[in-house]
């Protein structure tokens, strides 16, 4: 009966639409009325949280297909819809999202005064875009709901992430408009080869259904064309260096909580990016630009390590390790899709090892 009842009232898009109607519910709040904001906004954060564990109750891990899935159709006269679904790689970081939310709501809990408000509602839009972000299986709404998580980083209050609605009352006025500004910039200039070739595989394939896509066989040129554009992408969001020059700005000029959703979710953008898309959909590609990806990745540990030791601030010390780390992720993540390729795995790799965790794994799409 408690199956028959989960599988009846809760599905993804109640999940997804949780942050958004207690930001709705905030609009008609007073800002004078601040605690009960933060008790809304905490609560709402995790309700959110609760529904996301009850998804990876009913998650079935004998299986690779996506889960949960339920599509809409927006776009009557493009092969475009509203796709959204769950397999082991994205339940995760799923639950990630909605687990460091309500501890970032939490952190700042008792510095929000003068415009909590904004505060809280940037938080759960930014919650609602991530999990969007990591259930979408349409490629060019992926890449809208990848850049619509840079809008509410950079437009709240003085206590918001990044920049401030009152910015011109913050202390250190140039530096917090520098690291806004470099954030924003870098992503998004990276992201427009991105949007290039997400509409290059619509002309071509007719469609930008990702089950599809990963079926769908590209000559070894356009492969290589099309990782290139989402590598420019997807490296910023990592970093990969040289590109990683943003992130210790970011990370001085933020508040705890900023800093915890960078370090926590922001970053892993990237390599799910690299998981999700690059790797399963550009096998050819992906091999021939391995050597490339060990190269920068080792330079990216071995320099920001060494620029860690020299470092004094506690911020700049976790902004350099993580890229350090995250490129360590990486170099696993293209010597497992160079390895699944080699006939040395597979004549090493059991079928019982594969069979252990089939929705993790994006070769087996």
């Amino acid at each position: 009966m408690l199956e028959n009842f989960f599988a009846s009232y809760f599905d993804l898009s109640g999940l997804i639409l949780c942050p958004v109607l207690g930001s709705i519910i905030l609009l008609f709040i007073p800002n004078s009325a601040i605690r009960l904001i933060r008790f809304i906004g905490l609560c709402v954060s995790l309700l959110t949280f609760l529904y996301s564990l009850v998804l990876w109750i009913k998650f079935d891990p004998s299986t690779a297909k996506f889960q949960f899935v339920e599509s809409v159709r927006w776009l009557p006269y493009e092969n475009i819809h509203l796709y959204m679904g769950l397999d082991g790689l994205s339940l995760f970081f799923v639950i990630l999202t909605t687990f460091l939310i309500p501890i970032c709501i939490l952190v700042g809990w008792s510095g929000m005064r003068s415009n909590g408000k904004e505060y809280i509602i940037a938080f759960l839009i930014c919650e609602f875009l991530m999990i969007a972000v990591f259930c979408m299986l349409d490629l060019l709404l992926f890449y809208v709901f990848f850049e619509s998580v840079l809008i509410p980083m950079l437009c709240g209050a003085e206590h918001l992430i990044f920049a401030g609605i009152k910015l011109f009352l913050c202390r250190g006025l140039v530096q917090k408009i520098k690291a806004a500004y470099q954030f924003f910039l870098y992503t998004l200039l990276g992201s427009v080869f991105m949007l290039l070739a997400i509409l290059l595989i619509l002309l071509q394939t007719g469609t930008t259904d990702l089950q599809i896509l990963l079926t769908t066989e590209f000559s070894e040129r356009r492969q290589i064309l099309l990782w290139i554009a989402f590598f420019a992408s997807f490296a910023v969001k990592v970093p990969m260096v040289p590109v990683h020059i943003w992130l210790p700005e970011a990370h001085v000029e933020a508040p705890t909580a900023g800093s915890v959703i960078l370090a926590g979710i922001l970053l892993k953008l990237g390599t799910y990016g690299f998981l999700r898309f690059s790797i399963p959909m550009f096998p050819e590609a992906t091999l021939c630009f391995t050597p490339f990806i060990y190269t920068l990745s080792a330079i990216a540990i071995i320099y920001t390590s060494l620029t860690t030791l020299r470092q004094i601030d506690l911020k700049k010390i976790i902004a350099y390790s993580s890229v350090a780390h995250m490129n360590l992720v990486t170099i696993g993540m293209f010597s497992r899709a160079a390895a699944v390729r080699s006939p040395i795995w597979s004549y090493g790799h059991t079928s019982k090892a594969k069979t252990c965790v089939p929705a993790c794994d994006p070769s087996t799409y």
